[in-house]
């Protein structure tokens, strides 16, 4: 159980870093007139993120859950792969990522790295997706993954249709009154 805790804390560690990119990538963004968008929903999500990493151990030890090598290996392998998708997003987005959907009008979308591909226009939650289930799954709890999981795809629905909007109406250039 301790070195489940010291994969939790690590996971944990991760987000800290990420919110320090993501406050000094929110200074460089409205340095350049960015827009923020989805506030409404960004506490359900640092709440919900927050949740799961309290309620992984929690369910551990909790309900005594067991710890299956069979499932553990190939879900500490998926969770390896998320957070390595996940720091490419962030490394191909640089100043432009961010835990909150901040837009800088003008710029054009990146399409390189993990963004090249059409048909996967938010990898980062898909990184964000296979880290909920396979954090949990690591030591079995596996009401976590899954409580987590129904609750982070309504979030996420919420989260990329916002992102969306944000998106487009960054790219529309604004009519001025004629002269």
């Amino acid at each position: 159980m301790i070195w489940y805790l010291l994969l939790v804390a690590a996971v944990a560690g991760e987000r800290v870093a990420e919110l320090v990119v993501a406050r000094r990538n929110e200074r460089w963004s409205t340095a350049r007139g960015a827009t923020v968008s989805g506030q409404g929903h960004y506490p359900a999500m640092v709440a919900l993120h927050t949740g799961l990493l309290v309620a992984c151990p929690a369910e551990v030890w909790l309900a005594g859950r067991p710890f299956l090598p069979a499932l553990a290996w190939p879900m500490l392998a998926v969770l390896a792969a998320a957070q390595a998708l996940r720091w490419w997003c962030i490394h191909t987005l640089g100043p432009r990522w961010n835990t909150r959907v901040i837009v800088v009008p003008g710029l054009p979308l990146v399409t390189n790295g993990p963004y090249r591909w059409r048909w996967l226009r938010h990898p980062n939650y898909v990184a964000v997706v296979a880290e909920g289930l396979a954090l949990p799954l690591v030591h079995t709890a596996w009401i976590t993954a899954a409580v987590f999981t129904v609750l982070d795809a309504a979030l996420l629905t919420v989260r990329i249709r916002c992102e969306n909007r944000a998106l487009a109406a960054a790219a529309t250039p604004t009519m001025s009154a004629p002269a």
